[in-house]
């Protein structure tokens, strides 16, 4: 059985059409069609995708047993015992089982890991893990929850991230953790959202080393209304060197209380939990 029809009949046993097998693949519909007509073969990174995905080896796949039974092998094999040397196989020294130990290792340099779980919720994996290696092309991880190089997910976790949960190097989503993140809470190295804590952080309220937002809290913050911190500069500040409209300059012994009073005095609007937090904040500069 030659490998267009070994093809058809595995995506045809799991019930696939041309586009959803081409869609797991990240290819076009038109590379299956060629594929399983026999105009073209897959390389070797989608053969081992193949593989996987239909849970069967790569030497099924591109070899013909019972042609091999009667010594008919195809091209690859054929040049692989007689010694010779191709694009292809390279040299095998006539050992045909040197070819299949070179297959190997480029199978596991190439394959990745790849789980995508049978539940789904509508067309939606519930779970979707994909690790691409190095040399390989990235394919973003997509499920309910994601992990892999890049993930896309309710929750996703990978390099680059994007979910309503992300946690990465770099993520974007409501809630984000990682290096580099953006979104509604943004936790990381350098974080940008609504509610921003890191070593870097921008946002409504800002929370950080170096830190700049509407409230704005950190070693050297800038506030568009209120900065807490050593150095500060905001319509209203606490600190220990202040730039500002209304200042509190920080001292031994400065009580949360006190702060607050400072705060809600020039800022009566502020919400309650959000004063409590920036007069502690006040009340503990180190």
């Amino acid at each position: 059985m030659e490998f267009a029809e070994k093809l058809t009949l595995l995506r045809r046993r799991e019930g696939m059409s041309q586009e959803q097998l081409a869609d797991r693949l990240g290819i076009t519909r038109q590379s299956v069609s060629k594929w399983e007509s026999g105009a073209s073969v897959p390389e070797l990174a989608k053969l081992i995708a193949i593989a996987d995905l239909f849970g069967v080896s790569l030497d099924y796949l591109v070899r013909d047993r019972e042609d091999c039974a009667k010594g008919q092998e195809n091209s690859v094999w054929q040049e692989a015992r007689e010694g010779g040397r191709s694009e292809r196989t390279g040299t095998y020294g006539g050992n045909p089982d040197l070819l299949e130990e070179k297959i190997d290792r480029l199978e596991r340099e190439l394959r990745g890991y790849e789980y995508i779980s049978k539940k789904k919720i509508g067309r939606i994996p519930l779970v979707c893990v994909r690790f691409t290696p190095n040399r390989g092309p990235v394919r973003a991880a997509k499920g309910i929850i994601a992990i892999g190089n890049a993930a896309v997910g309710v929750v996703a976790i990978g390099g680059f991230s994007f979910g309503v949960i992300s946690i990465g190097m770099i993520g974007m989503g409501l809630l984000a953790l990682g290096g580099v993140v953006a979104g509604l809470l943004a936790f990381g190295g350098v974080a940008f959202g609504l509610i921003a804590v890191g070593a870097v952080a921008i946002g409504g309220l800002a929370i950080g080393t170096s830190s700049v937002g509407i409230y704005s809290c950190g070693m050297a913050a800038v506030g568009r209304e209120i900065a807490v911190g050593n150095h500060v500069d905001a319509q209203t500040v606490v600190g220990l060197e202040c730039k500002g409209e209304h200042i509190l300059q920080y001292k031994a012994g400065i009580s949360q209380e006190t702060v607050r009073a400072f705060l809600l005095e020039h800022h009566p609007s502020l919400h309650g939990w959000l004063a409590d937090l920036l007069s502690w904040l006040g009340a503990n500069i180190r």
